[in-house]
């Protein structure tokens, strides 16, 4: 393995604070946290994985590394981890991500929460840990993600989030559950634009939507300056077709919004999405509010860009690395850990030489040392 890849990648880590205390530190904690990226890299799930597989490559990571405790225990990489605080852990994260990512202006930057669903303890009284995460729909990376304290939501997670991402020139898109002025302001204030998903949690802006848009369908309505896009879509046994409206509130936003309280609102977006199979046919309406302007096209485009972070990152995280079904609960551990996960995965899809799917990229990983160096230095 090329020495060089060790620092290249580490040093983004190396600002961590080390949580053990007490003469008796056996192991050097930038290495702990090494082989654990390692380990999420090449297919280990939890701390018994990952010193499994860190005795399982102990002459080749002693061919870099120092080891001055040989490789530590799992109740060791659990401990540390536990111990680890997770937001300084996610801000190194964060660091090491703008690092490598090249800024798209009017990319699709998507939010959305996600439960891990085996990491409550009932015994302590510790609901499951619910993170929300920022995905860059361009350059398919985790831009950073923040816990949900166990006694609030994802409407003050988001704030939260957002503070700690760069937006400037990106369009911001959030479900129902961030449509709130509070976070379309925040969006405007940093740079950005927002398309926020409306549903009942805002239940007279979407009556207003409705009326608004059942009123361009008239004939005194023809003169609504709108913009319309339609997608067909086949494969699968099915036809998904799309037609995508967007009203501009140039004339009308006093209706929409009297007080002027949705910072920056340009636009709203009414999506009906219709599936056709041998067998049935299904209808769903949908409704946006935006301050781009009225585009039907790149709002329909940033709509579905939206939901790469379920089919790209949750989707992958459940089936390739098992995400719901681990049962870290101690500390931090189960975020520490999650962390662990999306940088595995943001350096596996990095890795374009392999042309397989990412549970066989860690397994690849796992059994090639070369392959790993290449996904390292990805």
């Amino acid at each position: 393995m090329d020495t060089e890849i060790w620092p290249e990648l580490i040093e983004h880590f190396a600002a961590l604070p080390d949580p053990r205390t007490g003469p008796a530190v056996r192991h050097k904690f930038v290495e702990i946290v090494f082989i654990a990226i390692c380990a999420a890299i090449g297919g280990a799930d939890d701390w018994v994985g990952v010193a499994a597989y860190g005795r399982g490559k102990l002459q080749w990571l002693q061919s870099f590394l120092e080891l001055p405790g040989g490789i530590p225990s799992h109740d060791t990489f659990g401990r540390v981890f536990a111990q680890l605080d997770a937001e300084r852990f996610g801000a190194c994260f964060a660091t090491w991500v703008s690092a490598m990512a090249d800024k798209l202006p009017g990319q699709c930057i998507a939010i959305d929460g996600k439960t891990l669903r085996r990491s409550h303890d009932r015994s302590q009284g510790k609901r499951a840990l619910h993170l929300v995460s920022a995905w860059a729909a361009g350059n398919h990376l985790v831009l950073g993600q923040v816990q949900v304290d166990d006694k609030s939501n994802e409407i003050t997670a988001i704030p939260q989030l957002l503070r700690k991402l760069d937006i400037r020139d990106c369009i911001v898109t959030i479900d129902a559950m961030g449509c709130q002025r509070e976070v379309a302001a925040q969006v405007k204030e940093q740079g950005g634009d927002y398309l926020l998903a409306v549903k009942d949690n805002q239940p007279r802006l979407a009556e207003r939507i409705e009326i608004l848009f059942a009123h361009a369908k008239t004939r005194q309505g023809q003169q609504m300056e709108r913009s319309e896009y339609t997608t067909v879509d086949k494969g699968h046994g099915r036809v998904e077709t799309r037609c995508c409206t967007a009203l501009t509130t140039s004339d009308w936003g006093f209706y929409l919004d009297p007080q002027d309280r949705w910072e920056g609102l340009c636009s709203i977006v009414r999506v009906e999405a219709t599936r056709q199979t041998t067998d049935e046919t299904s209808t769903s309406v949908r409704y946006f509010i935006s301050s781009l302007g009225a585009d039907a096209a790149r709002a329909l485009g940033a709509i579905r860009e939206h939901w790469g972070i379920e089919n790209r990152l949750h989707w992958v995280l459940d089936i390739a690395f098992r995400e719901d079904e681990s049962r870290i609960r101690k500390g931090h551990g189960a975020h520490n850990f999650s962390l662990l996960r999306r940088l595995a995965l943001t350096q596996l899809r990095r890795e374009s030489t392999l042309k397989v799917g990412i549970a066989n990229k860690r397994r690849r990983a796992g059994w090639d040392n070369a392959y790993l160096a290449k996904v390292l230095a990805a």
